[in-house]
């Protein structure tokens, strides 16, 4: 059986990722609900990830500028979005992870966080890719829903042209149809030929884009399989959007994983992931 490539390591603090190193975990609510909320999911999972063995980042945004309807909630907004981030970092020493949508906001975001994404929708941005490039900080970009996983080559050029090597690739599902979305398990080894780890976005590309008509639905039913398929093909990381209450998400709970969920799935993903592993050595 072929190997997966092996990607460049980047170094978060202690963590490694990428090149060959533990399969890690990126993980949290869509958006900040309320400080209490986001600090309260980012200890859970992390006590549930520290038991798994499990290298974990946790992952909330500030701002969810991509909603189906101007109704749907967005969350706190730069300033106070990332004075919680920063206060939950330094609190419990975690690394953490959040969305920029604006060239402006990727200094002020990467002050607090330690990995800048760039949004689906938003992967073809030059401007936005350079200036998220230019703070130094790890850059994880979403493949977008309308881009083959051999177009990130452009996407990888843009933001390597500033000097930033700590790149992450994120896979999260391609247009199949209206309101749905395709995961072709293919798109891990070529994403990883260009040299970066490659992240699985579980839960968005089970999204049912706008399928709820103000907002977008989802089948999270299919988590657990689609997580253990893109462990089972090599990707160096995975992502999950992960709340306690999915009915009562303020965003994108339709395709959440419910925390209560999360032990048994980690369990059996690092279980595969030592498989695999050994699978590549070999």
């Amino acid at each position: 059986m072929p190997s997966p490539p092996l990607t460049r390591e980047i170094s978060l603090g202690t963590l490694r990722l990428g090149g060959g190193n533990p399969l890690f975990l990126i993980a949290g609510p869509c958006v900040i609900e309320s400080e209490a909320h986001a600090r309260n999911m980012a200890e859970r999972v992390s006590r549930i990830a520290a038991d798994a063995g499990i290298p974990y980042i946790f992952k909330a945004s500030y701002d969810k500028a991509n909603r189906s309807s101007t109704k749907a909630f967005r969350g706190p907004g730069l300033k106070e979005g990332l004075r919680i981030l920063s206060k939950i970092k330094a609190d419990l020493n975690l690394p953490i992870l959040t969305d920029i949508h604006e060239s402006y906001q990727a200094q002020p975001a990467a002050e607090v966080c330690d990995i800048l994404q760039i949004p689906a929708f938003l992967a073809r941005q030059t401007d936005l890719l350079l200036a998220a490039g230019k703070t130094g900080r790890i850059i994880n970009v979403k493949k977008a829903q309308f881009l083959s996983p051999w177009d990130m080559a452009n996407v990888v050029d843009k933001v390597a042209s500033t000097g930033n090597r700590d790149i992450l690739l994120t896979e999260r599902g391609a247009s199949f149809g209206y309101q749905n979305l395709v995961v072709d398990m293919r798109s891990f080894p070529v994403m990883q030929k260009l040299g970066y780890p490659v992240v699985f976005d579980v839960t968005h590309s089970l999204q049912l884009p706008g399928g709820l008509g103000h907002a977008s639905g989802g089948q999270p039913e299919f988590i657990d399989t689609l997580a253990r398929a893109g462990v089972a093909a090599g990707v160096d990381g995975v992502f999950l959007e992960v709340h306690d209450n999915p009915a009562e998400a303020l965003s994108d709970g339709p395709n959440a994983l419910p925390l209560s969920q999360l032990p048994a799935l980690l369990k059996r993903l690092k279980e595969l992931s030592a498989v695999v592993r050994r699978w590549s050595i070999q």
